[in-house]
């Protein structure tokens, strides 16, 4: 959450989905305001982890279509840009997981 935060990722959102999904435990969702930006929260992300030594096991979506995804298991990070954040609303389809963490 940190690596988004430092590259100006808004409505950041960690939630506990251990309870509610069986195929990750946690999601973190957040919001970036251009192509650009959302381009460098997922780079940033996936920097910081893999210098950690952590790799994604796949990732998904494409710049153009507003949605960028990188899943780590247990973990899955989703950049959105602001319409398709309104669009696929995940945290309320996600709802019933415990929100850990918001920051605006």
């Amino acid at each position: 959450m940190e690596a988004a935060s430092d590259k100006q990722a808004s409505d950041i959102v960690l939630m506990d989905a251990r309870r509610v999904c069986s195929f990750a435990d946690y999601f973190v969702i957040c919001t970036g305001d251009t192509e650009r930006q959302i381009r460098t929260i997922y780079e940033e992300v996936e920097h910081v982890l893999k210098q950690r030594g952590v790799l994604p096991y796949n990732h998904e979506g494409t710049l153009d279509s507003g949605w960028l995804l990188l899943d780590y298991g247990d973990v899955i990070v989703h950049v959105f840009a602001p319409f398709e954040r309104e669009y696929y609303q995940l945290d309320k389809l996600w709802n019933e997981a415990d929100l850990v963490l918001r920051m605006q």
